[in-house]
């Protein structure tokens, strides 16, 4: 390989996650496992953890109550969220190899780079799945169920883009499973405002990842995997704004069925501004997006990290009221 040449695959780097903190500052040999777990991208970190915190914030409100366990869920989803995220990650790259050689956005990834075996990857698959199964085992027996059921879709999710044309409905379900777990984790039991909250995420999840799959839509057809934005093509924009309605209505029916009757009308007003500002910004994205320009596809896809935090402040402070 020539001196000075600068490619991803030379430097072994990611091609969509160049100049990040683990280019710079993370150990050499520490680097392909890091970007494994998408450490050089922190967004889908906060879009497993924002349901979590969501689903929390919503236990603590219906019940009115909060304490220093509370605090633990807090941190201890923060922590599973790294930790589960990066391994659903793993898991999509030692599954997805060969089509990620495939594709150029994706053939600097780690595996099909060749800065690490199939099997070194799923050796840190299962060590990021025991570190984050000790800290589920500190939650409520509920919470530990459902923290082991959520195994299954995230399983699955690698292989639905290749049988159905919605794999993004697979996404949403595993990855806002942590609104049913945290909300259980606090309130020693599953309830209808989780579900209606868990449901609303999966609808974020098909707006926020359908634009993102829009980065890939040509690639997609040349190799045959499918997804909602080679599905919805140029009616992707009708499609979004379902899905941005369902979830802020779904979202604010959470609410609703966690607050009355039993907690005070301010109280429920200003927690419905937290479905409000959220659906305030998804409207934002959509007034944005340009499904052919792949940079502003990115660029939306990652603000919804700032969608999701509007609604917490909302639902932290009702709580005090």
């Amino acid at each position: 390989m020539a001196t000075g040449e600068r490619t991803p695959e030379a430097t072994g780097q990611v091609a969509d996650a160049v100049g990040n903190w683990v280019d710079r500052y993370a150990p050499a040999f520490a680097r392909p496992y890091l970007r494994l777990s998408r450490a050089d991208r922190p967004i889908g970190t906060w879009l497993l953890l924002l349901p979590c915190w969501w689903g929390l914030l919503l236990g603590m409100g219906q019940t009115g109550t909060m304490g220093w366990q509370d605090a633990w869920i807090a941190l201890g989803c923060a922590i599973g969220a790294v930790l589960m995220r990066g391994a659903g990650c793993t898991w999509n790259d030692i599954t997805d190899r060969d089509i990620d050689a495939s594709v150029a956005r994706t053939r600097s990834r780690p595996i099909p780079s060749g800065q690490v075996t199939a099997r070194q990857a799923l050796a840190w698959l299962v060590i990021q799945s025991l570190v984050a199964f000790l800290i589920l085992i500190t939650f409520h027996p509920n919470a530990i169920i459902l923290g082991i059921v959520a195994l299954v879709p995230v399983a699955i999710y690698p292989f639905a883009k290749r049988f159905t044309w919605w794999p993004q409905v697979f996404l949403g379900i595993a990855f806002n499973w942590g609104a049913l777990l945290a909300y259980t984790a606090h309130t020693g039991s599953l309830g209808w405002p989780a579900v209606a909250l868990y449901v609303a995420g999966m609808a974020w999840t098909l707006f926020y990842d359908t634009i993102y799959a829009h980065q890939d839509k040509e690639d997609d057809a040349l190799i045959g995997v499918k997804s909602t934005a080679r599905l919805f093509g140029a009616q992707t924009p009708r499609w979004l704004l379902a899905f941005l309605i369902v979830s802020v209505c779904l979202m604010t029916l959470a609410v609703i069925l966690a607050y009355l009757p039993d907690r005070s009308i301010l109280a429920l007003i200003v927690a419905l501004g937290g479905p409000w500002a959220f659906g305030w910004h998804m409207s934002w994205q959509m007034r944005m997006l340009d499904i052919d320009d792949n940079d502003m596809c990115l660029r939306l896809f990652r603000s919804n990290r700032d969608a999701g935090l509007l609604a917490v402040p909302f639902l932290a402070v009702a709580l005090m009221l």
